[in-house]
């Protein structure tokens, strides 16, 4: 199609990306602006990546750029922090966070508590990332959320993405943040597109670390989540409006720090409030937005008790009817949202 003399036409502003690619956009974009920065992890280099998020960077950028590793999670974690330590920007891939238990103790005390240990003279400029919770039928060893975990933490940030502008944003801001990021990703989320902006396309977009964002406007409650379940929130959403009840839909983004003035600030307006997550209940990211909102200001605007949908409080099993029944469903946010408005 030819434009007419005189007439522009313009590109589209928005384009379908999916989670996976949305990634790889990232990493090559910071592997080309920094060159302090680079990826180690199984198979991330001559395999493309266990989920292909690596996919060409090996051919690109070469062995010292993009590492294989043995599978020595505790062995190849420790080199990428003395690495940061050094003054490099590693990425450093799990290939599913329920690996990284090996890793733990270079994660937590060598990564998060170098900073303040040494009085702010060593940083750990460091990303650990990854799939983390539920996938689809890998069994309890596969399937942990360790959002509540890592947000446990101080010396670490973590963050979680839903979108596809989440995770490019997400993994720029991090790779470029001074202090270690644990990046939980999700792996039932790689393929699936999103809406892209004309801005989250450039290479200069970030999203800023430790802000949530506002999916959808609503007046009657709200729903805060973050990772896979803010879809299922967005579709619970739907659902309700047909009944006249508007959610107001908070994607986190970030753990820690976590933005608890948009949650409140929420509250203030629908006087409800119902959290959403795939982890399991006991001193969950949900339990932790309960006890701030209870803490503060927005406490007195409720005008019912905060309700709770999380994971089953055990471990997840491995046959697919279980493995349903364990983790949030559109249908338990409905039954949540109209047990919390009396409904």
């Amino acid at each position: 199609l030819q434009p007419r003399r005189g007439i522009r036409l313009s590109a589209p502003a928005a384009i379908q990306v999916t989670v996976r690619d949305a990634l790889n956009q990232a990493l090559d974009e910071e592997l080309e602006r920094d060159e302090r920065v680079f990826l180690l992890g199984e198979e991330v280099a001559q395999y493309d990546g266990a989920y292909k998020i690596s996919r060409g960077l090996w051919k690109k950028y070469g062995d010292k750029r993009v590492i294989d590793t043995p599978i020595s999670e505790m062995g190849f974690t420790g080199i990428a922090v003395g690495a940061a330590m050094a003054g490099l920007r590693p990425v450093c891939e799990f290939m599913t966070f329920n690996f990284s238990m090996q890793a733990i103790d270079q994660v937590i005390n060598s990564a998060a508590k170098t900073c303040y240990m040494s009085a702010g003279s060593i940083a750990v400029p460091i990303v650990f990332r990854g799939p983390n919770g539920a996938s689809a039928g890998v069994a309890a060893q596969h399937s942990q959320c360790f959002a509540a975990w890592y947000g446990h933490c101080p010396g670490l940030k973590v963050v979680s993405p839903w979108s596809s502008e989440d995770a490019k944003g997400l993994l720029k801001a991090s790779i470029r943040d001074d202090n270690p990021v644990v990046m939980l990703e999700n792996e039932l989320l790689y393929g699936v597109p999103f809406e892209m902006s004309e801005e989250a396309q450039s290479k200069d977009f970030v999203v800023p670390i430790g802000k949530a964002k506002i999916e959808k406007q609503g007046t009657h409650v709200t729903l805060v989540s973050h990772s896979r379940p803010v879809g299922h929130c967005l579709e619970a959403a739907a659902v309700l409006a047909k009944e006249g009840v508007e959610c107001e839909v908070i994607n986190l983004r970030t753990i820690r720090p976590m933005d608890i003035e948009t949650v409140e600030a929420s509250v203030v307006k629908t006087n409800h409030l119902v959290t959403v997550e795939g982890g399991w209940p006991q001193f969950g990211v949900g339990a932790e937005i309960c006890a701030r909102i209870m803490e503060g200001s927005a406490f007195n605007y409720l005008d019912a008790p905060a309700v709770r949908v999380t994971g089953a409080d055990v471990p997840m099993p491995y046959a697919k009817i279980l493995e349903d029944n364990c983790i949030p469903q559109v249908k338990d946010i409905i039954f949540a949202v109209k047990k919390t408005l009396n409904i």
